[in-house]
């Protein structure tokens, strides 16, 4: 033994040895005001989309448009992002997976490795000090709940301290393809925002056509996506049903399970994080699974891991009366 080794104390050796931290220092300022600029500019256009719409502006071009880009982008989040990148539901083929990536950050939210280990360090600490965004973190009282909703929902966005990537994405880091993809965030947040406009533009062959699609398609639409996502961190940890055991308040809230694609089904799948279904139960409509679905039947996926009825039976709640 040398005297380097004698002279570490088991504290220190624990210390050394133990988990990762939870954070890796802060967003570099340029990065931070571009989250400003990220969530407040598409939120500023959802505001003004009603009046917009109502006579003026609002076309089947920029519906048409809109309605592509966020099932791209959304299904990016949910399919991609979520149940292939955070939590390995299913195994995909290199382009199925180069795909989603992009589709993902398509839907600015921030590039797939930030996303995803932030999103795996909220279900290692769910509803619990150290989750990044949970309604829970002010107490239970009407106004801590006020509190915590807008935290949960958009206020944690604002926040500088990074989630370790070394701790919960190491996986992705080493996948060196993925890196050189997620670096092209920017990229890919330009396309989605000016494709829908140059897409209007070309269609309707206008200037105008380009520049309400840019609003609708691309501001709107993006905004849009964000508060569908973003309810899932706070409104599905509030209110809803529990039909499964979880060790959080994770709730199904079933009026948000078609535009966030079936993320809603929020507590069967916290109870069941690595299923590639979430509306496991009859008559809960989960179209993130059909397109895996979808994926395994064209040999693009595999290795899906559906629910059976022994992993159901594992996780139910035995007196809950839905």
């Amino acid at each position: 033994m040398t005297a380097a080794t004698e002279s570490v104390t088991p504290t220190q050796a624990s210390r050394e040895s133990g988990p990762k931290p939870l954070t890796a220092g802060q967003r570099p300022l340029i990065g931070h005001l571009s989250v400003y600029l990220f969530v407040l500019v598409p939120f500023a256009a959802l505001l003004l989309a009603v009046p917009a719409a109502w006579g003026w502006g609002l076309g089947w071009v920029d519906i048409g448009l809109a309605a592509v880009f966020y099932v791209v982008s959304g299904l990016g989040v949910t399919v991609g992002f979520h149940r292939y990148f955070t939590h390995g539901s299913f195994k995909a083929n290199r382009g199925v997976k180069i795909a989603l990536a992009i589709a993902g950050m398509m839907a600015v939210q921030g590039p797939v490795i930030t996303w995803v280990a932030d999103h795996r360090r909220h279900h290692a600490y769910s509803d619990r000090d150290g989750d990044p965004h949970s309604p829970w973190r002010f107490g239970s009282s009407p106004v801590a709940l006020a509190k915590g909703f807008w935290y949960a929902h958009m206020g944690w966005l604002f926040e500088r301290d990074l989630t370790n990537q070394d701790r919960f994405a190491p996986d992705l880091k080493k996948d060196a393809e993925l890196v050189r993809v997620d670096k092209l965030f920017p990229l890919w947040t330009a396309l989605s925002l000016v494709l829908p406009g140059v897409l209007g533009g070309l269609i309707t062959w206008s200037v105008w056509g380009g520049l309400t699609a840019f609003f609708w398609a691309g501001l709107v639409r993006a905004s849009l996506l964000h508060h569908v996502t973003w309810s899932v961190n706070s409104i599905c940890h509030m209110i809803g049903e529990r039909p499964f055991k979880s060790r959080d308040k994770a709730a199904n809230f079933w009026p948000l399970a078609i535009l966030s694609f079936g993320e809603s089904w929020h507590n069967s799948h916290h109870a069941d994080p690595t299923c590639a279904r979430h509306g496991v139960l009859r008559g809960q409509l989960d179209i993130s699974a059909r397109v895996i679905w979808f994926f395994e039947k064209v040999g693009w996926a595999w290795k899906v891991r559906w629910p059976n009825e022994k992993r159901l039976a594992r996780i139910a709640v035995t007196d809950y009366k839905g």
